[in-house]
């Protein structure tokens, strides 16, 4: 039996981003392993979409942050003994410290045990990128150029980190290096999300929604990186009637509740948590927002785009590949509270409706049949170097 191991830093990252991935090793006749910290589920609250699967998991206590020295150290080690235990035609990491510490382990466990376990690594954004701060240059951009020499093949989901990648050197075997690979993203159904009818008014009366208020979108992780906070005090100043809806679980949950009662704004923002229901949500509103001071390509902009909705976006890598600025959307420097404003004040519904239709158009180009058939040939390439 073909044995593949995917790592991801929780364990919640692939039944909601990589099921395709897990699906076409399966058809490839690959036991599909998983090795994650299953006490930290994220993107939901339990690992029940995993049942029934077929993967086997693999408990290693990872954590997310690069500075828990004996945190990391002890992941590292139980990566080690299970790369020893079990024979892996190949590993596929994932998330920043999944990454760091699966091919690490890898590497050891080739030169213990003289194997030649192949290594691919995608990067879901990197940390460093144009206008990030000095610190992650100057901590991240080192690290990742390292950890290259022991990349078969590194997958970029974006134009401007994909860029970058091919300056590292990955891997040699047998006087072959690696290779750099260029992905759009983990893939949506665009169909899917484009046939989705719902009653409109009954969804937004659902979820508080008055009538006559515009309803904008966020969707994400409640953490200082995705920023919701901007748009919370845009809002505050804006004299246009508005319900701003977030979904999404996260340790900045409070502090936004602070924010909202410090500007009376319990009648315009709702936090709604993690929902089930989103693509219900897309379709019923006015307006998608995603503010972030980072993104690789993200998940849920691609969805609002394929429900045909505007978009709101910071100005930065990976949003500026998917919307075109003044035909999909506005596109704003993250901290721009000022442009933020202008764009409520003066944003019209004839618009709004051309750049829905837009964006629902150029998002074909990012199908999931589209990102299938590119990691089938990746996958396929690294099976037949191993075998």
């Amino acid at each position: 039996m073909k044995k593949v191991l995917i790592i991801t830093t929780v364990s919640g990252f692939v039944p909601q981003f990589e099921m395709n991935n897990v699906f076409i090793l399966q058809e490839m006749g690959y036991e599909v392993h998983y090795a994650s910290n299953f006490h930290n589920p994220h993107y939901g609250s339990d690992n029940h979409r995993l049942e029934e699967t077929d993967i086997i998991c693999h408990q290693i206590d990872f954590v997310r942050s690069p500075f828990h020295v004996a945190a990391n150290l002890k992941a590292y080690r139980q990566l080690c003994r299970l790369l020893q235990e079990q024979k892996f035609h190949f590993i596929h990491c994932h998330t920043p410290m999944g990454g760091v510490l699966g091919r690490l382990a890898a590497e050891q466990n080739r030169r213990k045990r003289h194997s030649d376990c192949r290594v691919i690594y995608t990067a879901h954004g990197f940390h460093f990128f144009r206008g990030a701060p000095l610190i992650n240059w100057i901590f991240y951009y080192p690290v990742e150029h390292w950890l290259a020499h022991f990349t078969d093949i590194l997958i970029t989901i974006n134009r401007e980190d994909y860029q970058r990648a091919k300056r590292f050197q990955l891997r040699e075997v047998k006087g072959k290096r690696g290779r750099v690979e260029r992905v759009n993203g983990v893939g949506i159904d665009v169909t899917y999300y484009q046939r989705v009818t719902i009653d409109r008014e009954a969804v937004r009366k659902r979820i508080g929604v008055k009538k006559g208020q515009l309803l904008f979108l966020s969707i994400g992780e409640l953490n200082n990186n995705k920023n919701h906070k901007v748009m919370i005090e845009a809002i505050a100043k804006s004299k246009r009637d508005i319900c701003y809806v977030i979904c999404g679980e996260g340790k900045f949950k409070k502090v936004l509740e602070k924010l909202i009662k410090k500007y009376q704004l319990e009648d315009k923002v709702q936090l709604l948590g993690y929902r089930k229901d989103i693509p219900e949500l897309l379709k019923a509103s006015d307006l998608f927002v995603l503010p972030s001071f980072r993104e690789g390509l993200s998940l849920s902009l691609q969805e609002a785009m394929a429900c045909g909705i505007p978009v709101i976006a910071s100005n930065i890598r990976g949003n500026r590949e998917l919307i075109d600025r003044g035909k999909g959307g506005w596109l704003l420097h993250p901290k721009d509270k000022r442009g933020l404003v202008k764009i409520i004040q003066t944003l019209e519904k004839s618009n709004l409706t051309f750049m829905g239709d837009y964006n629902s158009k150029k998002i074909e180009a990012y199908d999931r049949k589209i990102m299938i058939e590119k990691m089938k040939k990746i996958y396929d390439s690294i099976d037949k170097e191993i075998l």
